[in-house]
């Protein structure tokens, strides 16, 4: 009777053994099926999510100029959203005043206007459009220009005015063969860099609101260069090699500290509009009245005129010194 006793127990505790296993294994089992539930709710919502998006998105995308344009205005975003990677026919992002603080995410765009944000950095993934035409970065926080920028091999305008830190460019930048329009007004530069003098292509420039106090001697290789802002600036003098900018037509110095007006500057015959207003030039020049009183009204007191005129009035009085 004590054997089978023995049996007994052992069977009982052998029973109880593979009970719990397989509750724990039931349990285990459970959870499983709990946590792959909530998986496929949570990437449902995500789908749902994702499409919700796409689907605002979609709706700010109009036609303009024969491109497609994604147009957002004055809405709270910090990033970018994450269905914009599936908008692979979009051409032009224009995305203005939405406190973006960082690009993550390109498509194959021509055109990419982020102007009037909150960014404070051009990724280095830039440099992966070749094909855009346009970067307009204008009234944000970047500090720096990364230089694989210079990887938009179809870059011809490039606008990262009012920037207020911004003081320098990679000299990579150089290699944009195909930009023509520059502007980098209203931030801390204090010369022209040398890389802009060096892009090939540039017709327009403007610089106007720097802290420039003296243009560099070699200014005339930007021989391309049509137009030139330089209002707002410290800028003291201006370097005889000035003349040599063969096709300039529009100069504008308003708001330095000009004492001169090179007597070379007569030279530059293509030169029609020039700007020296509010400059401490030391000569009072009155122009003589014109014999049509309408082109009176429209004439530029401290235009090309005035400059002719100021150097005509410098040379008699150095002549007189003699």
């Amino acid at each position: 009777m004590a054997g089978v006793a023995v049996c007994s127990g052992a069977v009982a505790s052998v029973k109880a053994l593979w009970e719990v296993r397989i509750r724990k294994h039931q349990e285990d089992l459970q959870k499983d099926r709990a946590l792959h539930d909530r998986g496929s709710v949570g990437r449902l919502a995500n789908a749902w999510e994702d499409r919700i998006a796409l689907a605002k998105l979609k709706e700010k995308v109009v036609t303009e100029e024969g491109r497609i344009v994604l147009r957002i205005e004055k809405e709270e975003w910090k990033s970018l959203p994450s269905a914009l990677v599936h908008m692979t026919n979009l051409q032009e992002w224009q995305l203005h005043r939405t406190e973006v603080l960082k690009i993550r995410k390109f498509d194959n765009l021509l055109v990419l206007d982020l102007s009037r944000n909150s960014i404070t950095e051009i990724p280095k993934e830039i440099g992966q459009l070749t094909k855009l035409r346009e970067l307009l970065i204008s009234y944000n926080k970047v500090r720096r220009v990364p230089e694989e920028l210079s990887d938009c091999e179809s870059l011809e305008k490039l606008e990262i005015a009012v920037n207020r830190d911004l003081s320098d460019l990679p000299p990579q930048l150089s290699r944009l063969k195909n930009l023509y329009h520059l502007d980098l007004s209203l931030n801390q530069f204090t010369t022209i860099p040398d890389t802009v003098l060096s892009m090939p292509a540039l017709e327009w420039l403007d610089m106007g609101a720097n802290k420039i106090q003296k243009l560099p001697e070699d200014i005339h290789r930007m021989e391309n260069l049509h137009t030139l802002w330089l209002q707002r600036n410290e800028i003291t003098c201006l370097p005889e090699t000035i003349s040599k900018m063969k096709n300039l037509g529009t100069l504008v110095l308003s708001n330095n500290k000009l004492q001169d007006i090179p007597a070379c500057m007569e030279e530059m015959e293509n030169l029609r509009f020039v700007n020296f207003r509010d400059n401490p030039l030391p000569l009072q020049i009155t122009l003589p009245p014109c014999d049509n009183p309408a082109e009176d009204e429209d004439r530029e007191m401290f235009g090309k005129e005035f400059m002719k005129a100021y150097i005509q009035e410098s040379k008699k009085r150095g002549d007189q010194q003699k």
